[in-house]
């Protein structure tokens, strides 16, 4: 859904699946002088379609959306709209998405649970071309790039991003032919990733697989 733009506030777009989320975030935002939601979709076409049309100075994007990758769809944003920056708002744990977003082209990672305060300084921060992370993460990823330390990396971690996304859709629920519906591949190819899966977390079978995400989704939902 594409609105009218006011020129004299900058333009954000919202991208999640969770109509309540939207109206949430669309009612802070306009509060602001200096903000105005521009656009927002529930899925990765809709959102890639809408995003080139209005042009936002900023897009915020969750990372699990019912239909289609949020991974995917800040990759595609830095191809299709380079000039549109990315913030990720998500339930998701930042210490293992953070990462991944900021490499796939996202300049901010909030969680849903912190304040509103938060959320709005994030969005000014990387409208002023800096990068928002929390203090938690960024000493995460200085202690992983700059010092090396690497020995805290979890299985999970080694994932690659389609196959973390394979992984989380399996312990949300969904079987591999939905899974491959929501990632918008074949069946073989997520059989393929679950296959990667298994070697990378030292898994015997398909039902070792899915009570294992089941678990790891589950604690993830916990924090």
């Amino acid at each position: 859904m594409a609105t009218t733009i006011n020129k004299t506030k900058r333009t954000v777009f919202l991208v999640d699946d969770h109509p309540l989320v939207r109206e949430w975030l669309s009612n802070l935002i306009n509060q602001q002088s200096d903000l105005t939601v521009c656009g927002e979709a529930a899925d990765k076409a809709e959102a890639i379609k809408l995003i080139g049309s209005v042009k936002p100075e900023i897009a915020v994007v969750d990372i699990s959306l019912e239909e289609g990758s949020g991974i995917e769809l800040i990759k595609d944003i830095k191809v299709t709209t380079p000039d549109v920056a990315v913030i990720v708002l998500s339930m998701h744990d930042e210490s293992l998405y953070a990462e991944r977003a900021l490499r796939a082209g996202a300049r901010g990672y909030v969680m849903k649970r912190e304040v509103t305060r938060n959320v709005l300084q994030a969005i000014r921060c990387v409208l002023d071309g800096k990068l928002y992370l929390s203090d938690k993460i960024a000493t995460v990823l200085a202690e992983k790039w700059v010092e090396g330390r690497l020995s805290t990396v979890s299985p999970v971690e080694t994932l690659s991003d389609r196959e973390l996304e394979v992984f989380q859709s399996l312990g949300s629920g969904y079987s591999t032919r939905q899974t491959a519906e929501r990632l918008n591949v074949s069946i073989k190819t997520v059989q393929a990733f679950c296959a990667r899966i298994k070697e990378k977390l030292n898994l015997a079978n398909a039902n070792e697989l899915l009570r294992e995400a089941i678990r790891w989704h589950d604690r993830q939902n916990a924090k």
